[in-house]
């Protein structure tokens, strides 16, 4: 037995007495976590409604399954993480972005297939408890669960010392949604002749940061509190900006029943990858590069890093976060629904016959 030696006092105390050991030497706070959750607690409230049938803390959380207003619910589950932009939040000290990040891209992958929110739990991993940061976390998910109105009911904190470096933690994200069956989006109806329209993202989202973070801190040599005049903010800033959410825009086109064959959240694998996910048998998609202005840091990644035209549109998603199938007749009234809400969507290819991939117009 490996004992602590103890010097003994004046009254003959005992030496080599074995040291009582706790869980907080070796390297797990409890009372670290149970702070961090505290502090958010009320912000979590906030986002129960009256399906929530358990509080925060419970060993599972309960969410009343009755759905009279749809003829045959069907449940669509996801989860996600937020990729290496962790390491980002690592340098920069700023953590609710990528809590946000999380619960809007759970609510994305989702809402593809025609899918609600419903509920949504997180998994949050540490070397080393920080209420600070892990109340910064859970406060970026809890504000971006009340935004989308979906009760944030549960998750993990676990701390794990020696699995993380000092600093550092990983990030998952659950989301639990619905809809009626016969209003499910899953891309069987695309045919040829449909128009494929696009929405605009905020940035690179929550996909291809280990590029990014390549071509800027070491190819280009920037820091992330590195001021860029061409975007008129730092590097850190314009990686940072957080990953957005289609729910509100897409949502009321759901329920108004504008004919929508397809749609598709432009994540890992860009344009490339995630359109062809959603094609049917004898369909493929021929999208034209050319249709829309690349924002400044995408031109500024490609300058820094000379990334091979094939390669930006699949690593990144070049300024193109979702994508909408509609067929020829929808496409100037899907838009114009569009511009009421305050899209600014265009039209960036069609649907032709052919096996299901996709052909990029305008890529060298």
């Amino acid at each position: 037995m490996r004992v602590a030696q103890i010097p003994g006092d004046q009254k003959g105390q005992r030496v080599n007495e074995p040291h009582a050991w706790t869980y907080r030497e070796a390297g797990v706070d409890i009372d670290a976590a149970t702070e961090g959750l505290n502090r958010v607690k009320p912000l979590l409230k906030k986002t129960f409604n009256s399906r929530v049938l358990t509080d925060i803390g419970s060993f599972g959380g309960l969410f009343d399954a009755s759905f009279p207003e749809l003829s045959s619910p069907v449940l669509v589950s996801s989860c996600d993480g937020v990729g290496t932009k962790l390491k980002l939040a690592f340098q920069t000290g700023i953590h609710h972005t990528v809590g946000a990040d999380l619960v809007n891209h759970c609510i994305n992958d989702i809402l593809v297939q025609g899918a609600v929110p419903l509920f949504f739990l997180d998994y949050f991993a540490t070397g080393r408890m920080s209420p600070d940061v892990v109340s910064e976390v859970i406060r970026g998910m809890a504000n971006a669960c009340l935004e989308n109105g979906v009760c944030l009911i549960g998750g993990e904190t676990a701390e794990m010392p020696g699995m993380y470096a000092d600093g550092e933690y990983d990030l998952a994200g659950f989301v639990v949604g619905v809809a009626d069956r016969s209003r499910l989006i899953l891309g069987d109806r695309i045919q040829p002749g449909d128009r494929v329209l696009a929405l605009p993202s905020t940035g690179l989202h929550t996909n291809g940061y280990s590029l990014a973070q390549k071509i800027a801190f070491e190819v280009a040599g920037k820091r992330p509190d590195t001021f860029e005049p061409a975007l008129g903010e730092t590097i850190g800033e314009a990686l940072m900006r957080v990953h957005r959410c289609y729910l509100e825009v897409i949502r009321p086109m759901l329920a108004e029943d504008t004919p929508i064959h397809g749609l598709a959240h432009i994540t890992g694998g860009g344009l490339s990858d995630n359109v062809p996910r959603i094609l049917p048998d004898g369909c493929h998609a021929v999208l034209d590069v050319t249709t829309w202005t690349t924002p400044k840091l995408f031109e500024l990644l490609v300058d820094w890093g000379n990334v091979p035209a094939r390669e930006r549109y699949r690593a990144f998603n070049m300024g193109v976060g979702f994508v909408i199938v509609v067929p020829e007749a929808a496409v100037e009234s899907t838009c114009a629904r569009l511009r009421d809400s305050g899209e600014e969507p265009w039209e960036l290819g069609r649907i032709e016959a052919g096996a299901p991939g996709v052909t990029l117009v305008g890529v060298d």
